[in-house]
């Protein structure tokens, strides 16, 4: 197999929760489209989704949109059921959704951390858990987790200073138990052929106040934030052939971030 085949992912079917969102689900789940995935998007939003995977159908790729509420385990069941039911497995898991809770330390609320906690680290245990019997019974999978650098390092509260810009601190919380959890999920499947691995990703541009850019700019090495094409190789490569010896690894995306 030549090394352009081991990026391949022709024949794969990829999950990729949030895969229609605004920031890194819609590019994820392009990457995947592009190396030749069929690619499933599911979130509570319906119509974002069958509307992302119709414009990704009509550039040629196979895409589908789906409903699921990664806070409700009985929609998550029902996604399962749907997937093996019309595709009869799953190659590709990404989970890249978070239940967005917002505010600073002094503003979030013990109810706050409850339903982080309910979305973002149950959410995400109970998906993995409905998928990974079926890949181990096929004797391959991928799962990638959308890390961050705050599941690394700290926020950096002099970025935000006077932008109105509050980063909540259940964000660095959950964000560094997913990276521990994908090592357990690594050491614990990968005698049976599924690999668990990481995404890091750096600070994505998207519409924040100027003050905070050019802060976050200077900080980091290559200069820029994070972009829509940054993070499609990373997600093609964790999930194809080309890492097959790669697992329990977190990939910092991070423009040199934490190389600081």
């Amino acid at each position: 197999m030549g090394i352009l085949d081991q990026f391949s992912l022709k024949g794969r079917i990829a999950l990729i929760t949030a895969g229609a969102g605004p920031l890194f689900g819609s590019s994820i789940t392009e990457g995947l489209a592009e190396a030749g995935a069929t690619v499933i998007t599911a979130s509570r939003s319906l119509d974002r989704n069958r509307q992302f995977a119709e414009s990704l159908r009509a550039r040629g790729y196979d895409a589908h949109g789906m409903a699921a509420d990664i806070i409700d385990p009985g929609s998550i069941a029902e996604l399962h059921d749907r997937i093996l039911g019309e595709f009869g497995r799953l190659d590709v898991l990404v989970n890249s959704a978070l239940a967005r809770v917002g505010g600073g330390f002094e503003n979030q609320t013990y109810d706050d951390w409850i339903h982080s906690a309910s979305g973002d680290m149950a959410g995400l245990f109970a998906i993995t858990k409905a998928f990974i019997p079926d890949m181990a019974r096929q004797r391959r999978g991928s799962i990638i987790n959308i890390s961050s650098i705050y599941g690394v390092t700290a926020n950096d509260p002099t970025l935000y200073e006077g932008t109105g810009m509050l980063q909540p601190p259940h964000y660095c919380f959950v964000k560094a138990g997913m990276i521990n959890f994908t090592r357990y999920v690594a050491n614990y499947y990968g005698k049976q052929g599924v690999r668990a691995n990481c995404i890091s990703p750096g600070g994505y541009l998207s519409d924040q106040p100027q003050a905070f850019v050019t802060r976050y700019c200077h900080r980091v090495p290559i200069g820029r934030m994070l972009e829509n094409e940054d993070i499609k190789g990373a997600v093609v490569f964790l999930a194809s052939d080309a890492s097959a010896y790669v697992t329990g690894a977190n990939l910092m995306v991070d423009g040199g971030w934490t190389a600081l």
